[in-house]
């Protein structure tokens, strides 16, 4: 609960930091969307809740963060319990909140995970821990209305991951504890954006 009322903390300073100056027009005419409040639809379908804000930085330049969290045990003790949070800056080709746009990401989060149908090794045991890293990304924005628009992101990094791991799903004792790298796919999203400034 600590780390959520963190990241809750970390996103509610960001959001009152924006600069404040005249309004800028996009190469359309239209104001430039400064803030953007986002979910990513990929980790709703998951049952993870999940919020983002997104800060545009420079003209060039923004400040994405997101986090995180799925507290719940599912029917014959499935768990998929993490919390994540995973800030990214934004280099855009043409300007912030439109188009495309390359990033670098960092990520903590932790975990405690088992009986899921992804292979033998998550049906028969489970993992606790951490994971820590960083990676770059792409992705593309699209306006679909003043207020509304939707992106998609792909990303590719590090991680290091540090869990226990356990012998049955619900009161095994512990069995291993260790350590792993991992290189891969660190960040996936299809995110629909309410954008507030």
């Amino acid at each position: 609960m600590t780390y959520l009322k963190q990241c809750i903390t970390l996103l509610s300073f960001l959001a009152f930091t924006i600069e404040v100056s005249g309004q800028e027009m996009t190469t359309a005419g239209n104001p430039t969307p400064r803030l953007g409040l986002k979910t990513n639809l990929l980790y709703d379908a998951t049952g993870s809740m999940n919020l983002g804000l997104e800060i545009k930085t420079s003209r060039r330049t923004s400040l994405d963060v997101s986090g995180n969290w799925n507290p719940w045990t599912f029917s014959e003790n499935r768990k998929w319990k993490h919390f994540l949070v995973q800030p990214e800056f934004r280099y855009w080709l043409c300007e912030p909140f439109y188009g495309h746009f390359i990033g670098a990401h960092a990520h903590y989060s932790l975990f405690n995970v088992g009986n899921l149908p992804l292979g033998k090794a998550y049906e028969d045991h489970r993992y606790e821990g951490w994971l820590g890293g960083a990676g770059f990304s792409y992705g593309y924005h699209k306006m679909l209305s003043n207020r509304w628009s939707i992106e998609a992101v792909i990303g590719v990094g590090y991680a290091y991951i540090d869990y226990d791991k356990y012998t049955c799903r619900k009161c095994g004792e512990k069995i291993k504890s260790g350590n792993t790298h991992y290189l891969g796919m660190t960040k996936a999203a299809v995110s629909l954006i309410y954008i507030i400034k």
